[in-house]
């Protein structure tokens, strides 16, 4: 369980999620056994994604002058990562897909067509694609519900939500900006649909 769990917010957002069950007599992975758990395509993304948040954060203490070579190196740092969060979608994904419908800084949830088996761990990738993040966690079970549904004949599903039990800081970093910038996103779009319904 990560510390201070409850200071973190969640936010409404589809993404892809893999699950795979952990063996329940291993122990969870330190940091060390995480990281090198993670495919190349992960190692490198998350590399770039540091080293480009050190960068920017020095060169936003220069002057004015320096906003155009600011914008400029956050043009191509998106470009690389669209192109490794391509190369990382293309590699054969261990685990089970599952559709993501929330996130924060201290777990996710899911929908499933059957009920997921609480309390266990699962090694979990998640693949935010619109906000450029994948990562490799180990998550708990917290709870299953099923979703009731107005249509008979339509197939009963689960929300599931899962609580992170071994993740990285540097990952609980970008899931909290990724969460910061949905609702940032979300708030503009309501208010963009508040000033349509004025005029």
């Amino acid at each position: 369980m990560i510390p201070d769990s409850n200071s973190y917010f969640s936010v409404p957002h589809h993404f892809n999620v893999y699950l795979t069950s952990w063996d329940a007599n291993q122990a969870l992975p330190t940091d060390d056994e995480l990281r090198d758990m993670q495919s190349v395509g992960l190692k490198l993304l998350t590399e770039v994604k540091s080293l480009e948040a050190n960068c920017l954060l020095q060169l936003r203490n220069l002057d004015n002058d320096a906003k155009a070579v600011v914008d400029f190196l956050k043009l191509q740092s998106r470009k690389v990562d669209l192109v490794l969060q391509h190369v990382l979608e293309k590699e054969v994904q261990d685990g089970e897909l599952f559709k993501g419908d929330q996130f924060g800084g201290s777990g996710i949830s899911i929908i499933s067509s059957r009920p997921l088996v609480v309390n266990e761990h699962v090694k979990t990738h998640i693949y935010l694609h619109t906000e450029l993040v994948a990562l490799l966690c180990l998550c708990q079970i917290q709870s299953c519900i099923p979703v009731s549904t107005d249509d008979a004949t339509e197939t009963a599903y689960w929300r599931c939500e899962l609580e992170f039990s071994q993740i990285l800081e540097d990952d609980i970093e970008q899931l909290v900006k990724a969460s910061l910038n949905v609702q940032q996103k979300m708030l503009k779009k309501r208010k963009q649909n508040i000033d349509k319904q004025r005029s």
